[in-house]
């Protein structure tokens, strides 16, 4: 086994951890450091359970070596609302029940942070229609959000309320 002592920012705080050099980002968050919220679902990054930010963007923490992190601001589903009052992304899903039995939400909503903002710096889809540099930028409406959003797998099938809520969050910015 090789081994690192690491520091990772979780949410605005450092940590310092030592980890086997294969250790997943993951596997750090939940048993180094209790982010319980990160899930763990298919560990092969292919349902985005695991999704959380890291500097901001959309990572799968599954496939993410905690060692390739240090350095980076990660950002779990405990750091958006690090004072107990939800987000607004948050609030939206409890409201509009964008969850069923909650198992992919805190990635769910965790995708849904990062990709409204590369919306909003103008980062096209697959099914932007007009990529143009000139062009005015993609429109977010349900189509962007289902491309952009389908890293995330919800078994309960609880989309059109997870769509509607992400839509909804983004109007209110």
């Amino acid at each position: 086994m090789t081994g690192s002592e690491i520091t990772l920012r979780v949410n605005a705080e450092d940590h310092r951890i030592a980890v086997d050099n294969r250790r997943t980002l993951l596997d750090a968050l939940r048993e180094d450091l209790g982010c319980t919220g990160t899930k763990k679902g298919c560990d092969h990054g292919q349902c985005g359970a695991c999704t959380v930010l890291l500097d901001g963007r959309r990572v799968v923490s599954c496939l993410t070596l905690a060692v390739a992190a240090e350095g980076a601001s990660i950002t779990t589903i405990e750091g958006l609302a690090p004072e107990g009052e939800l987000a607004p992304v948050q609030e939206a899903f409890v409201r509009l029940d964008g969850f069923q039995c909650g198992f992919c939400t805190p990635g769910q909503i965790c995708s849904a942070v990062g990709m409204m903002a590369e919306h909003a710096a103008g980062w096209p889809s697959a099914v932007t229609a007009d990529v143009s540099p000139d062009g005015p930028g993609p429109r977010l409406d349900a189509g962007e959000v289902r491309e952009r959003m389908s890293g995330n797998l919800c078994r309960c099938g609880a989309y059109p309320n997870i769509v509607r809520a992400v839509l909804e969050t983004a109007a209110a910015r």
